[in-house]
């Protein structure tokens, strides 16, 4: 018997249709949340051998041992540092949830093996790391790891979560100096959490770990996102993991870490040294378990020991004959080391330029850029003390890391015209030297340091009387007017703010930081484009044109008044706005209800209400409604009233949903490209 299905053409475009349907329907259920799901990313390392692993991180003074393939961060020198990224950056903010963002779940998986040069203490450690960069500028070594320095350890700005291997006693004597240890660290070298090097073996046994042995270890270390817990375990390469964690930490990286960070390790030695290895590595993103790493792929730790079988008097001739060759060979490596530093190629227009140092000079000043010389660290660059040899003079250097000298020429033209500014309130700016892509901008050093520091974080409970404030105000509103109307050029600052106000040993203000400034004639327009300054100082009408005059340089004087007598920085969270906040006591008739609590009632009302009254006129959402610094220094000195229409009920208005629509805008310029952090060059 034979069956026949015969299926027609309509019957089999309505089929079709009935798939299309079902198709449409399984997609709009199904895709949405396959799409919203936040993005995996996963990689694993069975040691580092071959291009694959050299092309995927980044390395920074640290190397893959060949032909082993263990990748080596530190060797047996004092005082260095290596570190190794992930080449990518990752999606570590989980935005899937339609009402908050999280920390998305992680695992790491790693085995690494510590050896000193001779069995015995070594030093210092390694720590895994999460960090916005992949890199750490102004690290420092030893007990830093390579992670922090001394002005920037235990920063809130780090956005920094490791896990560190430590080994090596005293940490300024905290709590988490016992060597042989494992730590949970936020943003600073103490430890939240801390245990000795052990692994457990049973629910109440467990065996210690020395972890400068030169024996590979194996460490897990997993964040649970949901439960906003970490967990770290480690134990012997040849024991599976233990079932419970050394450590287990409580907390929500959410508000610690940044929406992209690098994973990677740091590693350095100091006075004490070891030879520190990464021999497997692997990573997972929103997974419990990262993927296991195959040991028995893993390479063997080299050896750089040598051994020989000569006689001591051998070993004598031959170590003699040794030096007297690496003499010669370090003599002329230095002769040709310090032509090829000192000897500077300099075009045909450096030589015209009067204010310009010699690299040679600078860098004896700063002996030799040493993190001991440091006066302030910042993303646009370093600040070293500086003392000419020649002459005694003290200096500050800030050191700029440039991705490209273009635009050199005229960047040097300016600062020869800044260099020619000359007045009590302004930091004096010396001079500028290029050293490849580095360029060094050379300025008068200021013992007291800056406004910012006086003001929120004083030595030993020092407090600026109102009158030190009030003086420091009188003297930046005359650096200012100088700079607007006095000088042969208008000079925009661009970047007016507490930290950029030093105070001298007579504690007079003096205006500083001009990497920002520009000039052009009086009578006609500055032609800059570029928005740049520091978020809570930024006039509103940046935002919309991105042209700088000296009214916005007013706005930003207006917010450090208001900064100065409340004590409050300008922006303190996403719901405070120093601006608005007095506005708003101003129209209840409370204005002295915002000052600053350090001074109690020893201030002079009078000078009081005209700071905070002035402050909210200089940062007027209009600019035509400002003042100009003209008439800010005849209001301080008595020769001319400050307007009371300024604050009348029809005025008010003016202020009604400034500093929103200001921010809002703002934010929405920073996607076309445009910077507003101080540390932008913006040039």
């Amino acid at each position: 018997m034979r069956f026949t299905f015969v299926l027609s053409s309509t019957r089999l475009g309505n089929l079709m249709a009935i798939v299309q349907v079902f198709l449409a329907f399984f997609l709009l259920q199904h895709v949405p949340s396959v799409l919203s799901q936040a993005p995996n990313t996963e990689f694993i390392f069975n040691g580092f051998n071959g291009s694959d692993s050299e092309r995927k991180l980044i390395l920074e003074e640290a190397s893959i041992f060949k032909p082993t393939g263990a990748l080596r961060l530190t060797n047996n020198s004092h005082n260095v540092m290596g570190h190794v990224f992930y080449n990518q950056s990752i999606q570590m903010i989980d935005r899937t949830s339609s009402n908050s963002s999280n920390a998305s779940s992680f695992s790491t998986s790693f085995v690494f093996a510590i050896k000193p040069p001779n069995p015995g203490p070594g030093g210092h450690g390694i720590a895994f790391t999460l960090s916005p960069e992949p890199q750490f500028p102004g690290a420092q070594a030893d007990h830093y790891l390579g992670i922090f320095n001394s002005i920037n350890d235990g920063k809130a700005s780090n956005h920094v979560f490791a896990v560190e291997f430590d080994t090596v006693n005293g940490f300024n004597d905290r709590v988490d100096s016992k060597g042989n240890h494992v730590g949970i660290n936020i943003n600073s070298m103490t430890s939240y959490a801390s245990e000795p090097a052990s692994y457990h073996t049973s629910n109440t046994n467990k065996e210690d770990i020395w972890l400068e042995s030169g024996d590979p270890i194996h460490a897990w270390i997993e964040y649970d996102g949901l439960n906003k817990l970490v967990n770290v375990t480690i134990s012997r390469l040849e024991i599976e993991k233990p079932g419970e964690p050394l450590l287990s930490y409580g907390v929500d990286l959410t508000s610690i870490i940044k929406e992209k960070m690098y994973v990677g390790f740091s590693a350095s030695t100091g006075q004490k040294v070891s030879s520190q290895y990464i021999l497997g590595w692997s990573f997972a993103l929103n997974s419990t378990q990262a993927p296991p790493i195959n040991v028995s792929m893993l390479p063997v730790i080299p050896n750089e020991k040598n051994s020989s079988n000569y006689k001591p008097s051998t070993i004598l001739l031959i170590s003699v004959f040794s030096s007297v060759i690496v003499l010669l060979s370090v003599s002329g490596l230095f002769v040709l080391y310090r032509r090829r530093t000192w000897d500077e190629s300099l075009e045909e227009w450096e030589l015209d330029c009067p204010r310009r140092f010699r690299y040679r000079d600078l860098y004896r000043a700063t002996k030799g850029f040493k993190d001991s010389e440091m006066a302030g660290v910042g993303g646009f660059g370093v600040v070293y003390k500086g003392v000419l040899p020649n002459n005694g003079t003290e200096l500050a250097v800030k050191k700029i890391s440039r991705n490209s000298i273009q635009g050199l020429r005229e960047f040097a033209a300016e600062i020869e015209s800044l260099g020619r500014l000359r007045h009590k309130n302004l930091v004096n700016l010396q001079g500028w030297c290029k050293k490849k892509n580095d360029l060094l901008i050379v300025y008068e050093y200021i013992s007291n340091g800056s406004l910012d520091f006086l003001l929120f974080n004083p030595p030993n409970g020092f407090v600026l009387s109102w009158e030190q404030r009030f003086n420091i105000l009188k003297g930046i509103a005359a650096g200012l007017l100088y700079l607007h109307e006095e000088w042969e050029q208008v000079v925009i600052h661009r970047d007016v703010k507490s930290s950029n106000v030093l105070i001298d040993a007579d504690m007079n203000a003096r205006l500083g930081d001009f990497g920002l400034a520009r000039l052009h004639d009086h009578g006609a327009l500055s032609q800059t484009t570029n928005v740049v300054g520091t978020i809570g100082y930024i006039a509103p009408e940046l935002a919309r044109t991105g042209k700088p005059s000296t009214r916005s340089d007013v706005f930003a004087y207006g917010v450090l008044l208001l900064e100065v007598a409340t004590g409050r920085r300008p922006i303190d969270s996403t719901t405070f706005i120093l601006v608005d906040w007095v506005m708003e006591c101003q129209e209840l008739g409370q204005i002295l209800e915002v000052v600053d609590p350090q001074l109690g009632s020893d201030y002079s009302v009078e000078e009081m209400e005209l700071v905070l009254r002035l402050g909210l006129l200089c940062s007027h959402n209009q600019p035509e409604a400002r003042p100009t610094m003209r008439e800010v220094t005849r209001i301080f000195n008595g020769d001319e009233n400050l307007p009371e229409t300024a604050f009348s009920s029809s005025m008010d208005s003016r202020w009604s949903g400034r500093m929103t629509s200001r921010y809002i805008e703002a934010a929405s310029c920073s996607s076309f490209g445009i910077s507003f952090n101080s540390i932008d060059a913006g040039r």
